[in-house]
């Protein structure tokens, strides 16, 4: 390894999506940090992983508690220096299949935001001072078309009001990122790696984790030349 090799860390990334995305950003050479928060998740995902030539690493991560947020900076901090890549992958829902807002629960609601919200905005503060260190900087915000008001108008989907609502939230504090980093090196952006069949939605979906993982990997390496702000699903950039 060089130091040019670029570190990304992935949370949630011990399955699924995540443990996808790992894969992708690891085969294009990047050294890739499993956040998970099972300790024994996270080794044996990076297990298969170095057997797939990939160069991972577990960072035990539980974006909820302040705690290991803080430890995993301190980790990352003492062994790489620096964070070049942030891919906010961990998230819930909690409602599946469906629950209207008059029937949704505030425990609901909370637990959901936990996650979803205040996890994110967690591992973001606390990242951030090492991602200014990296001369292009990329935080990828993993999101859904469910948390645009404008996509759900006229919307066969069912009504899943906290994941809906915490992913709006994402996508404001994306544009609110992205705002106060603009003329850095960091740039910030949303994503929706679609329907895919995941354990968030019992295994109901369209796409393979592999293939919900692409739009994920796309907005994480980003040239100089790309947005900060957007919010890219698998057609591209969609208009908020």
């Amino acid at each position: 390894m060089t130091a040019t090799v670029k570190t990304a860390l992935i949370t949630g990334a011990n399955k699924g999506i995540g443990y996808e995305t790992a894969r992708g950003l690891g085969e294009l050479g990047m050294r890739v940090l499993v956040g998970a928060r099972d300790a024994a998740r996270g080794e044996a995902a990076v297990k298969t992983l170095r057997a797939g030539g990939v160069d991972a690493h577990h960072v035990p991560l539980d974006v909820t508690c302040q705690d290991s947020v803080r430890a995993a900076v301190h980790q990352v901090e003492e062994r790489w220096g620096r964070l070049d890549i942030l891919v906010n992958n961990a998230g819930i829902n909690v409602e599946w299949p469906a629950a209207q807002p008059s029937d949704v629960s505030l425990d609901a609601l909370r637990t959901t935001f936990e996650t979803n919200v205040y996890g994110l905005v967690a591992v973001t503060n606390a990242f951030l001072p090492l991602l200014r260190r990296s001369p292009a900087g990329r935080i990828v915000n993993v999101s859904s078309e469910m948390g645009i008001p404008a996509w759900l108008e006229g919307s066969e989907m069912p009504a899943i009001t906290g994941y809906s609502v915490s992913k709006a939230a994402v996508n404001m504090l994306t544009v609110l990122y992205a705002n106060e980093l603009r003329g850095t090196s960091v740039k910030v952006n949303a994503c929706s790696p679609g329907f895919v069949v995941t354990d968030i939605n019992h295994g109901v979906g369209q796409l393979t984790a592999a293939e919900g993982a692409a739009v994920e990997i796309r907005v994480a390496t980003l040239d100089s030349g790309g947005p900060t702000g957007a919010f890219v699903n698998d057609g591209g950039r969609m208009p908020w």
